[in-house]
């Protein structure tokens, strides 16, 4: 037992040796292990905290990029939408213009044919009436040539008649 007894006993001068070894120990563990452990922590932390930032940084960029591009997009699509607009309105206009200008054509054509039709109808008047002349002169002629009876007077109107139908 004596020797167990050693171990339990407490000596003043051996605890006071142990705990300045461990003074000793903490501080040689503090001054070679502690500080450069420390200092790669807080480089770590550092370069954290700044790829962080960046990170931040780029994000605000990229969301400000994003902002630009929608609003350019936006733009070009009101643009877009402005010049279907345009293109609409000159396409109806000029398809009125075109309407417009074959329809005064189509009005000038007609009016045309009309006084065409209406010249070849006093044409067509004046070279009867030149024949039915024609034929009452010669009726005329006739008549006064001789006498006429009540027959020949009917074959000159028979004939008369006949001429104007052929001339027709």
């Amino acid at each position: 037992m004596g020797l167990y007894q050693d171990l339990i006993t407490l000596d003043g001068w051996t605890f006071l040796a142990q705990i300045c070894n461990l003074m000793i120990q903490m501080l040689i563990f503090k001054k070679f292990l502690l500080n450069p452990i420390k200092k790669v922590i807080a480089d770590r932390k550092a370069k954290a905290d700044s790829e962080i930032a960046d990170a931040q940084k780029l994000r605000t960029e990229a969301e400000a990029m994003k902002a630009e591009y929608e609003q350019n997009l936006q733009n070009a699509r009101a643009e877009a939408n402005q010049i279907v607009a345009n293109a609409q309105k000159t396409a109806t206009a000029r398809s009125e213009e075109i309407v417009g200008e074959a329809r005064a054509q189509a009005a000038a054509l007609k009016q045309k044919a009309e006084s065409d039709i209406a010249q070849e109808r006093k044409k067509a008047v004046n070279e009867v009436k030149d024949e039915i002349g024609g034929i009452a002169m010669e009726i005329a002629s006739k008549v006064v040539e001789r006498e006429i009876s009540e027959k020949d007077h009917k074959d000159l109107i028979d004939e008369f008649i006949k001429n104007v139908g052929e001339a027709s």
